[in-house]
This record gives structure tokens, sequence and C-alpha cells, in this order.
């Protein structure tokens, strides 16, 4: 499995929110696209507080954030609710890891992402990315720096 790389044209694509809303990741707005593993577990939920507190600053930079996991709309329903994100956590579960086999993220033996980033401009290119294994937390200091770098393009 390849994830995509920095330069690669990422094509629109649909998901569920926790609301069981349709989300649009398409061009016209700049992405950070945030697949993680599981809902509910300790790297995990460090990773999305992280990105709840950057919020702000990445919608300054232009960038909407999308978190992506297998689990259900429900079980995302919940966790939302008790971490109060205030942004898309975006259902991979049906078909199952869609999404994450598209960016070449999933792990097809665990039946999960792994922790991939991928910031992709308003063209749908793919400008920055970082991919890590399950039990390896990603530095979110560099996810800002990187949509930092994309707002002064």
């Amino acid at each position: 499995m390849t994830a995509l790389a920095v330069g690669d044209q990422v094509d629109s694509f649909d998901g569920v929110n926790q609301f069981g809303q349709s989300v649009t990741i398409a061009s016209g707005s700049a992405w950070l696209i945030f697949f993680y593993p599981f809902a509910f577990t300790g790297i995990c939920s460090s990773e999305l507080r992280s990105l709840e507190e950057m919020r702000r600053p990445l919608r300054e930079f232009g960038v909407r954030a999308a978190a992506v996991s297998c689990d259900s709309m429900f079980a995302l329903r919940v966790f939302s609710d008790a971490e109060h994100f205030s942004f898309d956590l975006v259902s991979d579960h049906w078909p199952h890891g869609a999404i994450a086999e598209r960016f070449g993220v999933f792990d097809a033996r665990r039946g999960c992402a792994l922790r991939g980033s991928f910031l992709i401009d308003a063209e749908g290119i793919i400008r920055w990315r970082t991919v890590q294994n399950l039990g390896q937390p990603r530095d979110m200091g560099s996810h800002l720096a990187a949509a930092r770098e994309l707002a002064l393009v």
C-alpha cells in the first residue's frame, strides 16, 4: 500500500459526518484530511483534541479540517459529543475503509486507517502529508506550520 504523495491530485469524495450529514471534500477549498485509527483511544483522542485547538488558526489560513476513521457514524457522534469536537468526523465505515484505501492509508489486517494527514490545496493537489503507524503520534505542530505555508503561497 502506497500513500498518495505530495503533488498528487485528489478527486472529490463524499462521506457522512457524526451527525449523519453529507460532507463533500472537493476542490475550491483547502482541506486537512486527518485519518486516525479508532475513536476513544489514547493517541487518537489526544491528536483530535490538538486538532480542535488548531481549528481557529487553520480557518485563518483558509483550511478546513475533516477527521476520518472507520468507526460508524453513531460511534463518532458519541465520541464528538464526549470530546466537544467542532469539526467533521467522517465515517469510513461502509464500504469499510474505502476513503482510507483511496489515500493509501488503510491497514486491511487491522481494519482501520493509519495515522495519515494530507493537506490539500484549493485545486485538489496534495501539498503536504505525513503518515505514521498506529502507535506513533503525529507532530501536530507540523500540521499548523504546513497550513501556514500553504496560506503564504
